[in-house]
């Protein structure tokens, strides 16, 4: 089992938006959020605490033109961190699955991070894309965020909304299940000799 740090720090510049990332996968669930968009910064903390990751995260951009480029750009550089952080994955657990409510609302989250990436992501109710939440976070960012961040880190990421009527318990609810499955996923497990594969190998 490796025991090395999985401590990274990345950054990332367009014309839309500038992201600086600290993520410690081993950590105990402090955060540091700053992305110009409050809702989505207090959805990162949940994320945080629930995966116990240590994140710190100072992101700008036009959030007042549209706040899709900013949300997006940090999922992507939280997803690249992920990869980074991960390494060649020997001795995790690797697989995580997790369902955590909140209040009405219930979702599932499973997730594989063996390196190939795919998003599903079902059971929202109607309307849900189209809700404005904290002023500028509108719902369908989430599902952005979802495909973003599996999509660069390398993560098949099932994402299952069971029940919810609150816009805000639904995406909360969301974020803090596939923290709980990630943490499960990303733990390191002494039995776990290697690589968790039949074939001696993950993808990247």
């Amino acid at each position: 089992m490796s025991t090395g740090d999985r401590i990274v720090s990345l950054s990332r510049s367009t014309s839309e938006s500038s992201v600086e990332l600290e993520l410690n996968l081993d950590g105990s669930g402090v955060a540091d959020i700053d992305t110009g968009v409050r809702f989505y910064d207090h959805m990162l903390a949940s994320l945080a605490k629930h995966a116990l990751l240590d994140l710190r995260v100072k992101a700008t951009g036009d959030v007042d033109v549209d706040a899709h480029h900013t949300v997006e750009d940090v999922a992507i550089v939280l997803g690249d961190a992920l990869r980074e952080a991960l390494g060649d994955k020997r001795g995790i657990s690797r697989f995580g699955d997790a369902t955590v409510p909140l209040d009405e609302a219930l979702v599932q989250a499973v997730v594989d991070v063996a390196g190939r990436p795919y998003v599903v992501h079902t059971g929202e109710p109607e309307g849900q894309q189209y809700v404005v939440i904290g002023g500028t976070y509108v719902g369908s960012l989430t599902r952005h965020v979802w495909e973003s961040l599996a999509g660069r880190a390398g993560i098949a990421l099932h994402v299952r909304v069971l029940a919810g009527r609150d816009p805000h318990h639904i995406v909360e609810a969301q974020f803090k299940a596939v923290a709980r499955a990630l943490r499960a996923a990303v733990a390191r497990d002494e039995r776990v000799q290697g690589v968790p594969s039949a074939k001696g190998s993950l993808s990247t």
